[in-house]
């Protein structure tokens, strides 16, 4: 069984109260329907407050780096999903080439899927969204399973390669401008994975 980093997104550093927990639990909900039904670069902070009938302390309080944090918290439990998932499938698939090329359609949709949440805060933070630890577990995963298939590569600078095409800021770009759609995305990567390897 290869190595997998435990570390989930966004946990806990310490217990809440009740009340807070019950706000946080609003908020999130109340931001999810929002984004939902207007866009996520729609709705400010303000319009979620005033959604919820709370005050902006409370909001602020709940989440105190504003939206970018709240739609970090929106990801998570989809990012837990994938993990368990992941670690599930590993454990009942012993092929790795096999495990890579899922893996990485996987965190394709996984991305598609949560684009509009991941892409908030993303022109400031730049490229520092591939150092945020549950990130940094797909490059782990694709390095591990790499690592496996023992190919006669560098292999941290593959791992690299497939990781970065994994970026939102990527995917956006080549949905957006290039009008790639997801299977395209997913048989580029897996081909490129095999020129790799080879």
């Amino acid at each position: 069984m290869m190595p997998m980093n435990n570390e989930l997104l966004f946990t806990e550093q310490r217990p809440r109260r009740a009340d807070a927990v019950k706000n946080r639990a609003l908020l999130l909900e109340t931001a999810h329907r929002l984004f939902t039904e207007k866009g996520v670069d729609a709705v400010s902070m303000s319009d979620i407050a005033e959604a919820a009938n709370v005050g902006k302390g409370t909001l602020y309080r709940a989440f105190p780096n504003g939206k970018v944090e709240l739609c970090h918290a929106l990801l998570d439990k989809d990012q837990r999903d994938l993990q368990d998932r992941a670690l599930l499938y590993f454990r009942n698939q012993s092929d790795a080439l096999h495990s890579l090329r899922w893996f990485l359609a996987e965190v394709v949709e996984f991305v598609e899927r949560n684009s509009a949440l991941l892409c908030v805060g993303a022109v400031d933070a730049g490229l520092k969204s591939l150092e945020h630890p549950a990130h940094l577990w797909w490059r782990q995963t694709i390095r591990a399973l790499l690592q496996r298939l023992n190919p006669q590569i560098d292999i941290d600078y593959a791992a690299d390669v497939l990781y970065v095409m994994l970026d939102v800021h990527v995917t956006y770009f080549q949905r957006t401008a290039l009008g790639y759609d997801t299977p395209r995305i997913i048989d580029g990567l897996t081909n490129t994975l095999h020129q790799l390897i080879k």
